[in-house]
Formats: structure tokens, sequence, C-alpha cells
């Protein structure tokens, strides 16, 4: 479950993907002899950005795993459907003053002086660096996508559930990279405009979840009893 809830959030934001990420695939080195060598570019770039997702998912999951093994996954889940509902319903100016904007912005520089050069290049590994770098821009949904990571509580949980994450944008931002923008600008906005709304649903879930109410895949039981533990079962798999 936890990693068809990442392919659909991927899916979901791919949306907000073509916003924002649509130039920078439309504007891709395009010099390639072959249509089949244009079609691979255009993978390895996506497939840059979901290695990149991935590896960041093991960040979060490295995270969210020490606070699991604490016996706090319950708070886990629930503080982190907290804090995605506070970045949706907060206002934008008071979420700029808390994200250390100067850094995000020096390290946003940097990846575009890389860029400068990958994108005068047109081999292959090019494309793959670019899409790697790509995953590393200040993004929200990206970031609610691994805070919902975190709160799998496993590192391989939450691998997963970036890898899934980033296959579900892929259709998308790969459609765009070869026929440019498939989606007019005012549908793209009005299709925008259910982000939020994707993202309180996600929050409220995992508060559900957090909360432990027995109720299957919405809010299982998240407690393990003794006999469990040593066995190394989890409750939810039986």
């Amino acid at each position: 479950m936890e990693l068809w809830t990442g392919l659909v959030l991927g899916l979901v934001t791919s949306l907000h993907c073509v916003g924002m990420c649509g130039p920078i695939a439309v504007a891709l080195p395009a010099g390639f002899p072959s249509k089949s060598r244009l079609i691979m570019s255009r993978l390895l770039y996506n497939a840059g950005r979901t290695v990149t997702y991935t590896a960041l998912g093991i960040g979060s999951g490295i995270i969210g795993q020490t606070i699991a093994m604490a016996g706090l996954q319950r708070s886990l889940s629930i503080a982190t459907g907290i804090i995605i509902l506070l970045a949706v319903l907060l206002p934008t100016r008071l979420i700029h003053r808390i994200i250390p904007t100067q850094a995000v912005a020096k390290g946003t520089a940097k990846i575009k002086q890389v860029w400068g050069t990958m994108f005068r290049s047109d081999s292959l590994y090019a494309l793959f660096i670019i899409g790697l770098l790509n995953g590393l821009l200040p993004c929200g949904p990206l970031y609610v996508a691994l805070a919902a990571a975190a709160a799998t509580g496993s590192v391989f949980g939450s691998a997963g559930f970036m890898f899934f994450f980033g296959l579900g944008t892929t259709p998308t931002l790969l459609a765009t990279s070869l026929f440019g923008p498939v989606l007019g600008v005012s549908i793209r906005q009005r299709l925008a405009k259910l982000l939020p709304v994707g993202a309180v649903v996600l929050g409220l879930l995992l508060v559900l979840r957090g909360m432990s109410l027995g109720i299957p895949y919405i809010s299982p039981n998240m407690d393990r009893s003794p006999t469990m533990i040593q066995q190394g079962q989890h409750p939810c798999c039986h």
C-alpha cells in the first residue's frame, strides 16, 4: 500500500512538475542522430531524477527507522501528518521564513552552474546527470513525499516509496520532453489546485495511521506485542 501511495502521489504531483520542471524537460539537448537515441536520452533524464529521489528516500528512511526503533513510529506518523497539513495550511510567507532560503539559493546556483556544461553536451551521460541534479531542486511536493516516506519507519520502505514516486512523475515529464507541454496552461493551473487537497488527504491519512485505530489499510494496529517482535512479525501482516 505504501508503494502504491508513492506511485499515485507521483502521478498527481507530476501536474505540478510540468509547471516547474517542464521548461527544463523541453530544453533538454536534442541533437541526437536517431529517434531511439532521443527517447533513450529522455528516459535517462527521468531515471536520474528517480535515482536522486530514491537516495533522498534512503536518507529520510534512516531518520524514520531510527525513530521507529525507539518505539515512536506512531508518533512519527502523526507528527509527519501534522507537518504536511501545516505546510499546506500555513501562509506561504511564514513558510519562507522557516526555510533557509539563502542556503537553498546557493545550492540551486551550483546546480545551474553544472547544468551549463551538461546542457551543451549531447551525450547520454549528460542527460543522466541533468536528471540527477534536477532531483535536488527545491520542490514542495518532493518535501511532502519525503515526509510521507519517512513515516514508513523503514529505510527500504522509504526508498521504495520514493522510487515509485519518481516512477509516477515520469510519464508526464517524459511526454513533455518529447512532445512539449501536452496540457494547456489553464488546464494545468486548474489541476494544480488539486495538489493541496491531495496533500491534506495524505496528511490526514498519516495522522489516522499513527492513531492505530485498527481500521484495515487506513489505520491498522501498529502496536507490536513482545511475541511478534521476537518472531520478527508485524501485526499488520496478519
